[in-house]
């Protein structure tokens, strides 16, 4: 039997009415539980272990944090921290949480590694890991974890000093005494500069030091009669800029296991120099001067050893006739270790020498002179 039309339409309306009105289970309250961060870094310089990471703006059941409490500080001298127990610090809350993908805050805090768990663990490593609290003082637990050498940072090495050269700038500095007891590991002494006006360093150099300056007799395994490898005092930079002020300073680097984990002591005092280029170039050598021109005007061709200054522009030419002064024969810069002179007369002999000129108009001395005569 065919039901009428509006009879169907009447049935249809409930069960319509009861799909569009089901009811989900509530759901719980967020326990505010910041998520834990997974970003944690840490860095050791000295003493100072430098701890970073990035703030939460999210909590574990995915809902936007409203507000943090403090962070605890946990760090212990086992491969893997557990649980906090009793924190070594805390870093304050942000002073306002910026849920912002895109502008994610970062938090830091400095641990000082006291002497003792230095010297106990020399060959061992420190842990570290975070723990966010809400404003209940609860967590979701621990961050990632980060591990850092417990050895003892080296001391700087004094007397560290900056001189400008013609060969470039002449860092030195004095080593410590040598001791009997050599540290486990291999050691450098790093260098770095900073142009003044900048806040970016460069390293320039990482020069090994030999069984960390112990002495000979803790350095067993040397042949008999092998001298020992001397310890740098001295470093020449030339790859700067002249005319440019500079700021110096040195570390003694530990590296530690088969990872080569470092860790740089105190740096030295700082050395500042301004790289003034006040010297001039090496003094051109084996200048020769040879006559030629019959049937054609007479001239006298110049030759002489180049001269290798990286910064050299050019040469002059110095002539005179006997007991008279030398004068400048070129107008402009003799590119080239070879000059022709054709103002000369016959009958009269000449006397030639040479000089070098770097980009900085700095001259050289003037060579030895070689003399030639016109017939």
């Amino acid at each position: 039997m065919k039901l009428p039309r509006k009879l169907m339409l009447a049935l249809g309306a409930p069960l319509a009415f009861t799909a569009c009105a089901s009811i989900r289970p509530p759901e719980p309250p967020s326990l505010e539980l910041p998520k834990q961060p997974a970003d944690l870094r840490a860095t050791r310089k000295g003493d100072k272990v430098t701890l970073t990471w990035t703030i939460p703006t999210a909590t574990t059941d995915r809902q936007t944090v409203r507000s943090l409490g403090p962070t605890r500080i946990c760090r212990g001298l086992e491969p893997q921290v557990t649980q906090c127990g009793t924190a070594v610090g805390e870093a304050p809350p942000p002073a306002t949480t910026n849920a912002r993908a895109d502008k994610k805050q970062k938090a830091t805090y400095s641990d000082m590694l006291a002497s003792d768990i230095q010297q106990s663990n020399p060959s061992g490593f420190v842990t570290y890991a975070v723990e966010v609290l809400n404003q209940d003082g609860r967590s979701a637990g621990l961050s990632n974890q980060v591990r850092v050498p417990s050895a003892a940072a080296l001391p700087p090495f004094l007397n560290f000093a900056a001189e400008v050269t013609a060969q470039g700038v002449r860092l030195s500095w004095t080593l410590p005494p040598a001791t009997d007891k050599a540290p486990a590991f291999r050691c450098l002494f790093r260098i770095y500069r900073r142009l003044e006006g900048s806040l970016a360093e460069t390293r320039i150099a990482d020069l090994d030091l030999p069984h960390c300056l112990a002495t000979p007799a803790a350095t067993p395994g040397t042949p008999q009669g092998q001298p020992e490898e001397a310890a740098p005092v001295s470093y020449l930079d030339q790859s700067f800029e002249w005319e440019k002020t500079y700021h110096y300073h040195g570390t003694v680097v530990s590296v530690i296991g088969e990872r080569g984990m470092e860790v740089e002591g105190e740096d030295t005092r700082d050395a500042k120099v301004f790289a003034d280029d006040v010297f001039p170039p090496a003094v051109p050598s084996g200048l020769q001067a040879v006559f030629s021109g019959p049937g054609q005007q007479p001239f006298i061709d110049l030759i002489w050893a180049p001269v290798a200054d990286v910064d050299l522009d050019g040469y002059n030419v110095y002539r005179h006739e006997e007991k008279a002064a030398p004068v400048k024969v070129n107008a402009e810069l003799v590119k080239a270790p070879a000059y022709r002179d054709a103002s000369v007369a016959s009958g009269k002999s000449y006397w030639y020498s040479v000089s070098a000129v770097d980009v900085r108009g700095n001259e050289s001395g003037r060579s030895e002179e070689a003399s030639e005569r016109v017939p």
